[in-house]
């Protein structure tokens, strides 16, 4: 068959199926859009909803802990109600649109009912006055957003230690991962290297598709699920199947690397470039993982896709969901919260998964973050205390420090500098080629001048961007037997933070625009230049390149990185603030080692290797993934707003010297530009693995909390009927984010005084706590009662009373202890934004 008989079968093929190529996109027309279409008739959760409930019945059972009755397999009747509720959507189509073109791309029925379809605006218009329709949304973008950190953490000695060490920590708990896929290949997910038994859970439903590329075989006891989510992608035509792949690989390394930060196996070797980095493991190395593909390298992904895969996570009976993506705007409407992704996540809670999401990498400057709901955990990026620093000793005596995960120099001997623009052969110039000078082909230079010595090449915003990159300079070196490669940054790349780049031979690259102006002046300084020819007659400059293999460490970390995001969380697309902390937590984000897709792309100068270093807020949420899930395995019957509670309470407020964590105010010279973090910052704090498996007391909050929230804000009941098919009126009293029962108060305007509650549930033993505060500048704080006895499975209601002392529109932050008679210690952020102390009203 020729090529193009192919393609238009191939195109034939996809249009009615599944698939939609270019020119069915043609037949459509230019007008069309994904729209996501939600009905009035509840999804199958709200029939089925006894799946698993996110509301905790505390019980002591006959051994002292905790029980809960939760049945977790979907049933027949289920499946029976899926099949019924997808005719209804081909039928509503049918008959809105008799005639007319169109194609559904995803019915979903689990978390909200509705679909994914491709129409014209008209077409929408249409849909959205049928009775039965509730909502109808356009489909919007989203973006993405370890060896050492287990033990900054404190996990071997600590919860890992609890149940059994690191071949128990995380068994029997299914973590789904909506991300760029996986590669099935990496021992970070085989099954087979403990004796252990490692049964698949049994409330686990899913499949795992086979593909070419995901043969048959690709999963395991380990690698329980994986599928993959494209429809609105491809409606676009932009899909590449041969570098985006059409199945749950990996194309990209992200899906790989932030699965195996929450659940890669124990102890597996990283090998980078020739070098060992040490032995990886996941935070929970026993737990099992479940991939739902719905991002991609060349075009990132879009939300009708998210909310197909989260839908199907849901469904297969994942425990946990960890998003390492944001979108890629500010959800449009009268709330952040009113938006297709977060809905679905709520639904998820319902059902009784913890989600956690990375809160963007839009940081320091404030309202930059992108995860807003009270349901969803949002994980800040904070460094650990290793780092790889290397360094180059000059001629003059002269150290200056730069980045390279490469080998010093033999013996610390000093080789002559020779710069790739004063080393080019005969026909090769500057004028012809302005960029040779980064050193990307061989062919250009002049190898007996730079055999032997140490080539300086430019590092310029092409690297950036990846139009040059280190890994063809280093080969580029190689060629002309370079004893290493130096390089310097270009002036107008300012600002630009590098993480690490493995290199096989002796080499740097000099960071800072400052540094390397220091090293181009003495080595400009040490040329002898002949009078009469103007050519270089001797190369006087020499150096010494120290090595960055070695890791360091340091006592200052935590730190809170430049990129997190940082609150307060904003309310709407106006930026007004909203009643919720954010972020809640920090976690490690910073030069994260963890497993890399054989043939992935996002870094170019990890290709090829089966390890990476990255960082950003998406390497932190799989961190505080993992951790969730050894909570949820000690305390299986707790719900996502325990789990929340359990991780916030007990986060740490300090770094390893005992001082206050401190966050990184700027993007450039982020060392050099910090200050004292606060709780728009980190949240409550730096997670602490091991206290949060021992809270004392738990803040709980139901499905109705959250619905009673988002009817609490002005104009939304038509809103919430539309995404819930819940009448508002249903519930007795609606309540502001402040009044939800987080362990945190947050208060984006205070008219003088106010007075919050919260309700604590003890699932210790019994305990006397004494309560302290420290109060917000500008205002007066009490709790009430200060003193408390607790017995195990009881509630105790706090009552918190906030008077302002001062006008001010300054965001101010305070604390409230509970300290145990039995060591348990809970932190209870406070923040206050406006405060107004006194009736401004003009008559």
């Amino acid at each position: 068959m020729d090529i193009i008989h192919r393609a238009r079968l191939l195109c034939a093929v996809v249009c009615f199926g599944m698939f939609i190529c270019a020119s069915c996109l043609d037949e459509f027309g230019d007008s069309t859009a994904v729209y996501i279409v939600t009905l009035k008739e509840p999804p199958t959760t709200h029939y089925y909803g006894q799946l698993r409930q996110n509301t905790t019945s505390f019980r002591l059972g006959a051994s002292g802990g905790l029980s809960i009755h939760k049945p977790r397999n979907v049933s027949r009747k289920h499946r029976r109600y899926r099949s019924y509720i997808a005719r209804v959507h081909d039928s509503l189509l049918k008959k809105v649109l008799k005639g007319e073109k169109y194609l559904k791309l995803y019915s979903y029925h689990f978390l909200i009912n509705g679909f994914a379809v491709l129409v014209t605006e008209q077409q929408a218009n249409k849909l959205s006055k049928r009775m039965e329709v509730a909502n109808v949304v356009m489909d919007f973008s989203v973006r993405t957003a370890t060896t050492h950190t287990p033990q900054f953490l404190g996990l071997p000695q600590g919860a890992w230690s609890q149940d059994g060490g690191f071949e128990s920590a995380g068994a029997g708990i299914v973590m789904g991962f909506v991300d760029t896929g996986i590669d099935p290949s990496h021992p970070s997910f085989a099954d087979d290297l403990s004796d252990k038994p490692f049964p698949v859970p049994p409330h686990f439903s899913g499949i795992c598709e086979v593909t070419p590329d995901f043969p048959s075989g690709s999963c395991n006891r380990k690698l329980v699920g994986a599928r993959h989510f494209a429809a609105s992608a491809i409606t676009r035509g932009i899909f590449n199947a041969s570098q985006d792949y059409a199945s749950p690989f990996d194309g990209d390394g992200h899906g790989t690397h932030t699965a195996s930060i929450a659940a890669g196996n124990h102890g597996i070797p990283v090998l980078v470039a020739g070098h060992h980095f040490g032995n990886a493991s996941g935070m929970a190395p026993r737990s099992h993982i479940a991939v739902y593909k719905a991002l991609y390298k060349s075009f990132g992904g879009f939300a009708a896709d998210v909310v197909a895969a989260v839908d199907q996570a849901a469904q297969d009976g994942v425990d946990i969901i960890n998003l390492s993506i944001t979108p890629n705007r500010r959800p449009p409407g009268i709330a952040t919260f009113f938006n297709p992704i977060d809905m679905a996540l709520l639904s998820a809670v319902k059902a009784g998964i913890f989600v956690v999401q990375a809160a963007g990498n839009t940081g320091p400057a404030p309202k930059s973050m992108s995860s807003f709901s009270p349901w969803i955990f949002t994980v800040g990026a904070a460094s650990h205390d290793r780092s790889y620093a290397n360094s180059i000793s000059l001629g003059n005596n002269v150290t200056i420090p730069g980045v390279g995960l490469a080998p010093g120099t033999y013996n610390g001997t000093k080789y002559k500098l020779i710069a790739a623009i004063h080393a080019l052969n005969n026909g090769t110039n500057v004028s012809a080629d302005m960029y040779v000078g980064e050193c990307q082909d061989s062919s250009n230079f002049d190898q007996d001048l730079i055999q032997g010595n140490l080539l300086i090449c430019s590092y310029s915003i092409r690297f950036v961007l990846g139009l040059s990159t280190v890994k063809q300079a280093l080969q580029t070196a190689k060629n002309l037997s370079a004893a290493g490669v130096i390089f310097y940054m270009d002036s107008f790349v300012i600002g630009f933070r590098l993480n690490p780049i493995p290199m096989k031979m002796p080499g740097i690259i000099i960071s800072s625009p400052e540094d390397s102006k220091m090293l181009l002046q003495y080595y400009n300084s040490s040329l002898e230049v002949d009078g009469l020819t103007k050519r270089i007659s001797k190369f006087g400059a020499v150096a010494s390149i120290c090595g960055g293999l070695k890791a360091n460490y340091s006592s200052s970390a935590p730190q809170i990185m430049y990129y997190s995001a940082r609150g307060p969380d904003p309310e709407d697309s106006s930026l007004d603030d909203s009643d919720i902390m954010k972020p809640n937590l920090v976690a490690p984000g910073n030069s994260i080692w963890a497993a890399w897709s054989s043939v992935a792309t996002d870094s170019i100068e990890f290709l090829g290797e089966s390890f990476a270093m990255m960082s950003g807020t998406s390497m932190a949420a799989p961190h505080i993934a993992g951790l969730a899930s050894l909570v949820k395995q000690k305390y299986p019957s707790f719900s996502p707003s325990a789990i929340a509670s359990a991780l916030s309470t007990t986060a740490s407020l300090y770094d390893k010297t005992g001082g206050p964590i401190m966050a990184q105010r700027a993007y450039a010279n982020p060392e050099q530009n910090q200050s004292p973090a606060t709780p728009f910052d980190m949240g409550s704090g730096f997670v602490n693995a091991t206290a949060a498996l021992d809270p004392g007391l738990i803040f709980d909050s139901s499905y109705d909390d959250y619905m009673s929230f988002l009817c609490g804000i002005n104009g939304s009941s038509p809103v919430v009927f539309n995404y819930t098919g819940q009448n508002c009126g249903l519930y007795n009293s609606s309540i502001s984010g402040a009044d939800l029962n987080l362990p945190s108060v947050t208060i984006a305007k205070l008219n003088q005084s106010r007075v919050v509650q919260r309700t604590v549930t003890n699932i210790a033993g019994p305990e006397i706590y004494n309560v302290g505060w420290s109060a917000p500048y500008g205002i007066s704080l009490k709790v009430s009662p200060t003193r408390f006895t607790i017995d195990s499975g009881k509630k105790q209601e706090l009552t918190i009373f906030l008077n302002v002392t001062m006008n001010s529109s300054v965001a101010s932050f305070g604390r409230i202890g509970l300290f145990g008679s039995a060591g348990h210690i809970i932190n209870i952020p406070v923040s206050v934004i406006l405060k107004i102390s006194y009736n401004n009203t003009a008559n």
